[in-house]
């Protein structure tokens, strides 16, 4: 998993302009192109992991709450077992719940944790998406960009990248390749800020006590206030 995160994270950060410009020196589109196949191959990988990771989020998410209805029935039972004197099931009952309190903890951690994976992923592939729309259409236009240049006989050795078709001069040419690194410069602007976005902590709380400690607390609560009342 840690290898295919690596792999996206590099596709996502890829330098579009210099892909552009290794395009141009070429005067190829070979290199747009490989990158296309690794987008969409990872891409096809991600979504498998994120599907599998998704199952697994809603397995804990059951479990959890599983535990915790169980956990919050055996509760009540024992404050009964406790009023109608009967220690010795109020102690193997209050047994029990602690067992099954730091089973429900134990899921809800896990689900946290693959909840946190499961948006990631989803964040990543978002991020994948945008980033082969955009050099899909970047290589549209670097295609016609590259046919009108040949055309009109600019493309020559000495220009290898968009910074030298600007300076040949040619109106047309001049604004496409204006037009090519201003969108690209947006692209790079959206998936800074994107970045920003991810991050958040799992807050851990883990407790447990004695079974002779909570039973005394409740026989206090509960046998204190039946004395009151009477």
């Amino acid at each position: 998993m840690a290898s295919l995160f690596e792999k996206i994270q590099t596709l996502i950060n890829a330098n579009l302009h210099g892909m552009v410009d290794r395009a141009l020196e070429a005067n190829s589109l070979k290199v747009m192109d490989e990158y296309i196949r690794q987008v969409q191959q990872n891409l096809e990988a991600l979504e498998d992991s994120a599907a599998t990771v998704g199952g697994t989020v809603r397995t804990l998410k059951r479990k959890y709450e599983e535990f915790a209805a169980a956990a919050e029935k055996l509760d009540r039972d024992i404050d009964t077992l406790i009023i109608k004197g009967k220690n010795d099931l109020a102690a193997a009952a209050q047994a029990e719940l602690n067992t099954k309190q730091e089973l429900a903890q134990e899921y809800y951690q896990q689900w946290q944790m693959q909840e946190k994976q499961y948006k990631q992923m989803l964040d990543m592939r978002l991020k994948l998406e945008t980033r082969l729309t955009t050099i899909k259409q970047e290589r549209e236009r670097l295609r016609a960009l590259m046919e009108l240049a040949e055309t009109k006989k600019i493309m020559t050795k000495t220009v290898k990248s968009l910074e030298g078709l600007a300076n040949t001069g040619d109106k047309e040419i001049d604004s496409l390749s204006q037009q090519i690194r201003a969108r690209l410069d947006r692209e790079d602007a959206r998936l800074e800020l994107a970045s920003r976005r991810i991050g958040e902590e799992i807050s851990e709380a883990v407790g447990s006590s004695q079974i002779d400690m909570q039973l005394e607390e409740r026989r206090a609560r509960l046998l204190g206030k039946s004395g009151g009342e009477s």
